[in-house]
């Protein structure tokens, strides 16, 4: 017997400019249930973060969630979920994430998303992973970072290998199907 899967979101505790944002992170959160595969995220009732809670909530799916005291005000900390962390510092909030999910997921996001990804790519990049990593990729927004990912390899500062690392995927129905073929 397989132990269950657990898929860790990173995403932006705002709601961010567009209506398909706060869309893909609903449809997230419910195909992560459908699947029984849990969701790790950073514990908050805002922005994307509430809204794929939510959704994997209503759908029944199960939710753990990690946050930093510091933080539980700021992103009104969701104290229904099925395992609810509190740590002292984002580092260890970062770690205890990591820790419990086999995958990665980036929905769109601000400064934490990316320190999340980059911290993540740089474990995978030097050996201490091998746990895919995805963008999910709605209307683009990760474009500019995929420009600069394939700058940075271009002007030297990383292996072309470094762009295999993390995968790009344009919807979620395109995330579910890159998260089933990994967990084969």
């Amino acid at each position: 017997m397989t132990l269950p899967r657990s898929v860790c979101v990173y995403c932006g505790s705002r709601s961010g400019a567009k209506p398909a944002y706060a869309a893909a992170a609903q449809e997230t959160g419910e195909m992560l249930a459908a699947r029984d595969w849990q969701l790790v995220y950073g514990a908050g009732d805002v922005g994307l973060m509430g809204e794929v809670a939510r959704a994997a909530q209503t759908a029944g799916g199960r939710t753990f969630g990690v946050i930093p005291e510091h933080l539980f005000p700021r992103e009104v900390g969701k104290r229904d979920l099925t395992t609810f962390v509190v740590t002292e510092t984002m580092h260890e909030r970062k770690k205890v994430m990591f820790m419990n999910a086999d995958a990665v997921v980036v929905l769109p996001g601000g400064a934490g998303s990316l320190d999340e990804l980059f911290e993540v790519l740089t474990w995978r990049q030097i050996g201490l992973h091998e746990k895919p990593i995805y963008l999910l990729n709605i209307e683009g927004y990760w474009a500019p970072l995929e420009a600069l990912i394939d700058h940075v390899i271009g002007e030297g500062f990383a292996d072309a290998s470094l762009r295999d690392l993390v995968v790009t995927v344009d919807s979620v129905a395109e995330l579910e199907r890159a998260l089933v073929s990994a967990f084969a």
